[in-house]
């Protein structure tokens, strides 16, 4: 598409049906625009809401060009939030996986270094020592002996690498932190997200739906990517919404305080090392479980909330987690 055309529209606050979202994102993936063009459009479609056609047509090209895995076929389920909601937590979702796959459930998480967070879910495990691979046999053996794996976005979306310096000098909520949770190129049968504002997550309650996936997409009134049991929560599933606060889930009510992940790499490391092995505080360790509550809730469809938050917190409190991290890190 045609720059100077595509950013004027844009400018000018046209929203783009599902064909021309579809073919902007194909020519961003081809390098079509130099670094200051990219840097224009991404800035100017991430200054406003996405509508529901560009959403899909964006979603549609990046899976296209992602590179594809053979582990479609598994009933697994990933966990990954949009990132962007600038709260700082430590890693939810990435220690949530690990309890849900320690429970027997499996995982495919998909993920990516944090571009407007200190940490984001790839920063910690490789810090940890956990080797990234787009090998199919690789994470297919994984999954099988571990019950998760991570795909590391750089390595399934080779089509952005041409905007990944652009990302990584803006610093801040973009575009595709939007479509992240929707371009897992493993396509897993069932989804447990959090987005950063109500409207997109109707958006994901929308097209989900349309799937006829088993999901939950869940959005913190406060602004949280995730349950943060701050306050309100809005909870959309593949059998309806609700709204709720954390005492009707039998939860109490945490400060933003305690879900802080730290300044630096090193500090997010630690705690989240802390909760793994069993040391974290009683907030941390209820925000994993209960996000990690609601991914098992996907495949325990017959089960209420709180019995799979049951689940996932004996997980966490027996170790099964810490054991499932060693063995993926040794």
């Amino acid at each position: 598409m045609n720059f100077k055309s595509t950013i004027r529209s844009l400018i000018e606050g046209y929203y783009f049906s599902e064909n021309e979202a579809y073919e902007l994102m194909k020519s961003i993936g081809a390098g079509n625009y130099n670094d200051e063009q990219n840097t224009a459009l991404i800035i100017a479609l991430s200054s406003r809401d996405v509508s529901l056609n560009e959403l899909m047509g964006f979603r549609k090209a990046l899976l296209e060009l992602s590179i594809s895995t053979t582990l479609e076929s598994y009933d697994a389920i990933d966990l990954c939030g949009t990132g962007g909601d600038g709260k700082n937590t430590f890693n939810i979702s990435t220690l949530a996986s690990l309890v849900v796959a320690a429970a027997g459930y499996k995982v495919i998480k998909h993920g990516n270094y944090g571009v407007s967070s200190i940490s984001g879910s790839s920063n910690v495990l490789e810090k940890l020592g956990y080797k990234f691979s787009n090998n199919s046999d690789y994470l297919e053996r994984q999954l099988n002996e571990s019950n998760i794996c991570f795909l590391h976005a750089p390595l399934f979306h080779p089509a952005l690498r041409s905007v990944g310096n652009v990302r990584k000098q803006l610093g801040i909520k973009t575009i595709f932190n939007t479509l992240g949770p929707l371009v897992n190129p493993a396509k897993t049968k069932k989804q447990c997200v959090g987005v950063f504002n109500l409207k997109l997550a109707r958006l994901y309650h929308f097209i989900l739906q349309q799937e006829s996936k088993d999901y939950v997409v869940v959005h913190s009134i406060d602004g949280y990517d995730e349950i943060s049991l701050t306050g309100q929560v809005q909870y959309f599933s593949s059998v309806g919404e609700q709204i709720f606060l954390p005492e009707d889930i039998g939860m109490r009510t945490v400060t933003p305080e305690s879900l802080f992940g730290g300044n630096t790499l090193d500090e997010a490391v630690r705690t989240f090392l802390d909760i793994v092995h069993g040391n974290g505080t009683r907030e941390q360790n209820d925000a994993v479980v209960v996000n990690a509550g609601a991914a098992i809730h996907c495949f325990e469809k017959t089960k209420t909330l709180q019995e799979c938050i049951a689940i996932s917190r004996e997980s966490l409190d027996n170790k099964a987690a810490g054991h499932l991290l060693k063995k993926l890190t040794n």
